[in-house]
């Protein structure tokens, strides 16, 4: 999904905090799929049946499937019904639409230069883990992480802490001394309940207002990448 204006400055506050561990969140903000997961979504519940609406799928989308359902649909995904639902997204997703689905400008460039920078990376994604697998590939990623997460490790999807908090062990780094990239206020609440603080990209489609709690906002990897200086992660 695009921004709705590439040409929006970026905001920052609280620029003197120094990091050593940076929290990507993929979905939206690496790779462009947060339409493609809205629709495979929409694709599962019209195969069994029920309309729901796209832009109600869309604005859920970052949180744990578990918790998509039973909100946009009222269903919960460990019924018999919510997971052939939850099954059929996948299928559709992985196997239909991912194919398709790009990386943002310069994701590849900006996780290097981080890299290069010194800092630890851990994926954090409410993704599945061989979902997450192909999305890093897509990113230009793998292999650059120094860790992955995914909704498979926790036992609570976002917003719930759990993804972070096990991100956070895996790169051995205390709440203060990370921050979270991600596109969603799911990744912002997820993030903040952990004590972890986070830079947000409107590449996911949302809204400044709705990204609050961030320290820093750009439009996507390519903006970061071209302020990364000026940034909060400016030194590691």
């Amino acid at each position: 999904m695009k921004t709705e204006n590439p040409n929006r400055e970026p905001t920052t506050e609280n620029l003197e905090s120094k990091y050593r561990t940076v929290l990507f969140d993929i979905d939206g903000t690496l790779v462009d799929s947060n339409e493609a997961h809205a629709q495979a979504w929409v694709n599962a519940f019209e195969e069994a049946g029920l309309t729901i609406d796209l832009e109600k799928i869309r604005r859920a989308i970052g949180m744990g499937g578990d918790k998509l359902m039973p909100i946009v649909s009222r269903i919960e995904e460990n019924s018999p019904l919510g997971q052939s639902i939850a099954r059929r997204r996948r299928e559709i997703f992985v196997n239909d639409l991912l194919p398709r689905v790009q990386p943002f400008p310069d994701a590849a460039r900006l996780v290097t230069a981080l890299k290069e920078r010194g800092y630890t990376m851990v994926a954090a994604s409410s993704a599945k883990k061989n979902e997450l697998s192909r999305l890093l590939k897509i990113a230009g990623a793998d292999g650059q992480l120094d860790a992955a997460t995914s909704s498979d490790d926790a036992e609570n999807s976002k917003p719930d802490p759990d993804i972070i908090q096990v991100a956070l062990e895996r790169a051995r780094t205390s709440p203060a001394e990370a921050v979270m990239i991600g596109d969603t206020p799911y990744d912002i609440a997820a993030a903040a309940r952990a004590g972890v603080q986070t830079i947000a990209f409107r590449c996911g489609g949302w809204r400044d207002e709705n990204l609050k709690g961030a320290i820093a906002i750009y439009d996507g990897p390519w903006d970061l990448c071209e302020h990364l200086d000026s940034s909060p992660l400016s030194t590691c």
